[in-house]
């Protein structure tokens, strides 16, 4: 399944981004919280079969996201169904 972000809300404080399917059916949200020094980013998946996918979608945003302010530390809570996914593997 294809999912896209759609946008539910800007604002230069936060962003609030809707996942649809190709139906344009919701499946899940993501959400944006910009501070001085920190990007929060908490989001949630309905669907488990599109893990994959959603951080696919999301990790290239962050990262787009993180260029407008240069040494960003960036907090993520991220759940596909009922399970955490992590963006970047664990360091050794």
């Amino acid at each position: 399944m294809q999912i896209y972000f759609s946008p539910e809300v800007i604002t230069p404080e936060y962003q609030v981004l809707n996942v649809v399917d190709a139906d344009n059916k919701a499946v899940g949200n993501v959400a944006f919280l910009f501070d001085e020094k920190k990007l929060f980013v908490y989001g949630i998946l309905e669907e488990e079969g599109v893990g994959a996918d959603f951080k696919d979608l999301v990790t290239p945003y962050i990262k787009g996201l993180s260029k407008a302010k240069p040494g960003l530390d960036i907090l993520s809570c991220l759940y596909v169904g009922c399970k955490k996914i992590e963006l970047k593997e664990k360091e050794e």
